[in-house]
């Protein structure tokens, strides 16, 4: 046997797939391979992101199956073909014909097998994309039956998901999540091949996305996230997961982390008119407006604009921080008049709560607020739920109760940090920090504007640090003219037992700029011009 051709049966076997698809390439050029061979070797094209390559290797294996009269084995290939590009929206004509051809080959075969399986789950596919719910679902539950029958793990998987999904169009959440938590389990207890594996992670994110159900999502990505480790030459997310990953890594606070997907997600789709390509662009102008990156945002909003996709509500609040109301208020109504499926509607009312009462409109601003609260009674999610308490929370703080703002915050604020929601956390706290000082409570409110800003430090909301400076520098003086916060103090301790901002911001979990902040405003408040000055203060008041 040859060696490259050994070697890259051995490597697949392994589930070493680029040594396998570089030693299987090799192997073919010294001589054609045969159609297992092939099917081998475009799996590890496809695993390795190699989507065109893998398509012409498996196209290769079908006619090699069919011309041995293996009607069986060519299904399969056809089958597997469909499998891996069938989340490519702009070759469903293509696959169409490939799924056809299946379907011809199988009309024959009378027992059941992988392949029929294979062909129900294409099958239950295709009933979701004309709306027929009912027919899919039965799809998926015969193909489920195959499964469970021959004991094949990805079959069962798939048509598992499938099942689920279902389920959850049909509105019923709990069975339809039980069901796709029960694949997610098989997935991590490594039963199920890699191919399936990224096919079922991706549509588990995505009916996370759908229905607000965001701690999951994180729980499942984080398992998700070791199986990576293990396979760390694998492509396993595409398109749309990859944008669901950048959401939900943003979410959590990992914005470098969020950015590296959302890029790899425009340079995979390209610049096509596909709602892939929309979504990708349109969360990659995100990251860049919280991130104060305007002109870089401004641009990526319009690429998803030119792909398909209304740049609302991102674009109105760019327009919000960039300190143009009335053409964010203008924005942000035409997206509340058009704007009608539930997820992105949710989106747009909670944005459009923070520029209504920016633009000082209170009625319109309370309505929004008002139908989030019902949207997200209604769907019961922890993170909807969320959003509306604090947009509950910010309307009546502008309403002048201080005192229900303080419950609807406090709430809010419990409840994103029980999400693990950095940004949202420290955004509440800024609301917090207006109840509070509307109750008279300064020291409360100097705490929570002290929170927020060395979160939003720490994220790099550049934006949000320069809103809450400019907030800080326009307090009258003498509020805080020889009072210090007990952050305030904690540092002071610190300079006058001669550590550096360095060594300040390692023992207080602070950055250096935060430190050199504390620093500036304790010199400010008790009117000290040095370091010495500050240790002879701290000293002289025994706060050391």
């Amino acid at each position: 046997m040859d060696a490259s051709l050994q070697s890259g049966r051995a490597a697949y076997e392994r589930q070493a797939w680029s040594e396998a698809c570089a030693a299987l390439v090799e192997a073919d050029r010294d001589a054609p391979l045969g159609a297992a061979d092939l099917d081998r070797l475009a799996t590890a094209a496809h695993l390795i992101g190699l989507d065109e390559a893998s398509g012409a290797y498996r196209t290769r294996a079908f006619q090699l199956h069919l011309d041995a009269g293996e009607r069986r084995r060519a299904a399969a290939s056809a089958l597997w073909h469909v499998i891996s590009l069938a989340e490519q929206s702009h070759r469903q004509a293509e696959l169409g014909g490939w799924l056809a051809r299946a379907e011809r080959l199988l009309s024959g075969v009378e027992q059941d097998c992988v392949e029929r399986g294979l062909l129900l789950c294409l099958s239950g596919r295709r009933h979701v994309m004309d709306g027929d719910m009912a027919g899919a679902l039965a799809a998926f539950t015969a193909a489920a039956a195959i499964g469970e029958r021959l004991r094949v793990a990805d079959l069962l998987a798939l048509a598992r998901h499938g099942e689920g999904r279902v389920m959850l169009w049909q509105q019923h959440k709990a069975a339809g999540f039980a069901c796709l938590d029960e694949v997610m389990v098989a997935v991590m207890a490594g039963e199920v091949g890699p191919m399936v594996t990224g096919i079922v992670y991706c549509g588990v994110l995505s009916a996370c996305h759908e229905h607000f159900e965001l701690g999951r999502a994180h729980e499942w990505t984080g398992a998700m996230t070791s199986w990576c480790t293990a396979h760390p030459d694998m492509a396993p997310f595409r398109g749309t997961c990859l944008v669901r990953r950048s959401e939900l890594l943003q979410l959590h606070g990992a914005w470098d982390e969020a950015a590296v997907e959302a890029r790899r997600a425009c340079e995979r789709l390209g610049a096509g008119g596909s709602s892939d390509t929309a979504a990708a662009f349109y969360q990659e102008a995100e990251l860049f407006r919280v991130r104060g990156r305007f002109a870089a945002a401004e641009d990526a909003y319009r690429q998803a604009s030119r792909a398909g996709r209304r740049p609302q509500p991102g674009l109105a609040l760019l327009r919000l921080a960039q300190g143009d109301i009335a053409a964010a208020d203008a924005a942000i109504r035409s997206a509340l008049h058009e704007t009608k499926g539930q997820r992105s509607r949710a989106q747009v009312l909670h944005a459009a709560v923070e520029i209504l009462l920016a633009s000082s409109d209170l009625p319109a601003a309370r309505a929004a607020a008002v139908e989030l609260g019902e949207m997200a009674a209604r769907v019961g999610a922890p993170a909807l739920r969320h959003a509306a308490t604090d947009a509950a929370g910010a309307v009546a703080l502008a309403e002048g109760d201080a005192r229900i703002a303080l419950e609807h915050l406090r709430e809010a604020w419990e409840g994103w940090r029980d999400l693990d929601a950095p940004f949202e956390v420290a955004r509440v706290r800024v609301l917090l920090a207006s109840a509070y000082a509307a109750l008279g409570d300064e020291e409360g409110a100097r705490m929570e504007r002290e929170a927020a800003l060395e979160a939003f430090e720490h994220l790099g909301a550049r934006p949000n640090v320069e809103r809450l400076a400019a907030a800080a520098a326009c307090e009258p003086a003498a509020v805080d003219a020889g009072r210090l916060t007990g952050r305030e103090v904690e540092v002071l301790r610190q300079v006058a037992a001669g550590k550096t901002n360095r060594a300040i911001a390692g023992e207080l979990s602070i950055s250096e700029k935060t430190v050199a902040r504390h620093i500036s405003n304790i010199f400010t408040k008790l009117d000290l011009s040095s370091r010495a000055a500050a240790t002879a203060y701290a000293y002289e008041h025994k706060l050391l």
